[in-house]
């Protein structure tokens, strides 16, 4: 296998992703039909995600964890109604990517309020900083022409890490500690993702120039 054609390690199971995607389709289809625009879909994924960053610095943890969930199926159903719908276009997904690094920035802002007391705080925003890394060397790449969806922290996986620690936070009551260690698996683990696909591109062009030769 070829180092554009490698996709590594994620955190999610695949077969999570598979059936996740497979459902979104269906729904998809569903809502392609109603005519609903996808451009819609990412502008009420936004709202979600500001909501859920207001929710947590309300101390509201189990609403901001459940829109974090449905920030996250509006950013599946926006690219899949998109391309069910034929409506795929440059503007639409330049709308979609730009989107989504505000609703996460203010999904970081609110976790960040909310541990503001604390050092937390600082790791929050260095947290944040690597999931805005992972994006740009992703968008960066594949400017360059490198298909570039390698790496463990992704997008997905990142909302859920934060849902999982809010979530357990809330059940045994250790928000703060909870939100701390999933917010520092998501920093580690964004950085290094972002790493990684610095070398993937180096690979690849290694790779690219022995076949010149």
């Amino acid at each position: 296998m070829s180092p554009e054609a490698n996709r590594s390690f994620r955190l999610l199971p695949a077969a999570w992703i598979e059936t996740t995607l497979a459902l979104a389709e269906r729904v998809s289809r569903s809502l392609a039909r109603l005519g609903i625009s996808p451009n819609a879909l990412s502008v009420l994924g936004l709202l979600a995600g500001i909501a859920s960053g207001a929710f947590y610095a309300l101390d509201r943890p189990a609403l901001a964890a459940a829109l974090i969930i449905i920030c996250g199926i509006f950013d599946i159903l926006d690219g899949k109604v998109a391309a069910v719908s034929g409506q795929r276009s440059l503007f639409g997904a330049v709308v979609d990517s730009s989107l989504d690094r505000y609703s996460e920035f203010f999904v970081f802002l609110g976790v960040a309020y909310h541990l503001r007391h604390g050092w937390g705080v600082w790791l929050t925003f260095f947290a944040f900083l690597g999931a805005s890394m992972v994006s740009y060397t992703r968008a960066r790449a594949e400017g360059l022409g490198v298909d570039c969806q390698v790496g463990p922290m992704q997008r997905a996986e990142r909302l859920l890490l934060l849902v999982i620690g809010t979530a357990a936070g809330v059940v045994f009551r250790v928000l703060d500690p909870a939100l701390l260690v999933a917010v520092a698996v998501i920093a580690a683990v964004s950085h290094l993702t972002a790493v990684q696909r610095i070398f993937h591109v180096r690979r690849v062009e290694q790779a690219r120039t022995s076949k010149e030769i």
